[in-house]
């Protein structure tokens, strides 16, 4: 099993749709897929259609204990069979638990990854919450890389800059995890968009990753809690797809396990 906690400390990144495009393209790969909404907003859960459910990654992180997650495991609601993650939901009462966590006399950075002792998946997405706290830092422990995703944006590269360091710091205690990347989101085409986006290429050179551009097709499936492959021939659906898949080879994670669920001709 691969673990990937997706990640930046700053809000509205795009964090949840870098992870659900990257859950499509493995689940259409065949991959057996993982999505753990880490996030107190939920909003991984709702992407994948998934709106209450009677175990939640809170109940997961309320003790340390071996392989509590799968307690929690649910599928998603995502139409086509082929394309749905399995998902260990998210919850608002997160931010309650955060701060409980933090009085465990034994350190509770790596409950998640106790919890997630004897799951069998191809690959495990951690949708991080935007911050660099326990629940972050719970993230990081039960990954094997991190990915950082970011803006093209002023300042955004200090915020990069505090995430690696963070990324490092864990690695250093315990070996994992190692920066898988930095991939920029919602990629327009205006001249500002542009250079930032140069200016972080050159300023990470060595983790920079495959972009992923502002398309409305993206935002529509997000709204409609849909994969894009549902959107069948609708403006920029295809090109994000491909994008997406993109990033997922370039991740390393694009094993080949059969045909994919959607084969891209057919949309």
């Amino acid at each position: 099993m691969t673990s990937v906690a997706v990640v930046n400390q700053k809000g509205g990144v795009g964090k949840t749709t870098v992870t659900l495009g990257l859950a499509e393209a493995a689940a259409a790969l065949g991959l057996r897929v993982l999505v753990v909404d880490l996030d107190p907003q939920a909003n991984a859960s709702t992407g994948l259609a998934v709106w209450g459910a009677d175990r939640t990654i809170d109940d997961v992180l309320s003790e340390a204990r071996a392989g509590a997650a799968l307690e929690a495991v649910t599928s998603s609601n995502w139409p086509d069979e082929g394309l749905r993650p399995d998902l260990i939901p998210g919850s608002h009462l997160l931010a309650a638990r955060e701060p409980q966590m933090i009085s465990d006399p034994l350190g509770a950075q790596d409950r998640l990854k106790l919890a997630l002792s004897g799951a069998r998946y191809d690959l495990t997405l951690i949708d991080c919450p935007p911050s660099l706290g326990l629940l972050c830092v719970n993230g990081l422990f039960a990954a094997d890389k991190a990915l950082i995703v970011t803006e093209p944006a002023a300042w955004a590269a200090d915020g990069v800059d505090l995430m690696a360091n963070t990324i490092q710091r864990v690695a250093s205690r315990i070996g994992s995890p190692v920066l898988a990347g930095v991939v920029v989101n919602r990629l327009g085409r205006t001249r500002d968009n542009n250079y930032w986006k140069s200016e972080l290429a050159e300023r990470f050179s060595d983790s920079w990753l495959p972009p992923i551009s502002l398309r409305a097709a993206i935002a529509e499936a997000s709204g409609q809690s849909l994969p894009l492959r549902e959107l069948g021939n609708r403006p920029g659906a295809r090109e994000a797809i491909l994008q997406f898949d993109e990033l997922l080879d370039a991740l390393g994670l694009a094993e080949t396990h059969g045909p994919r669920a959607v084969e891209l001709g057919e949309i």
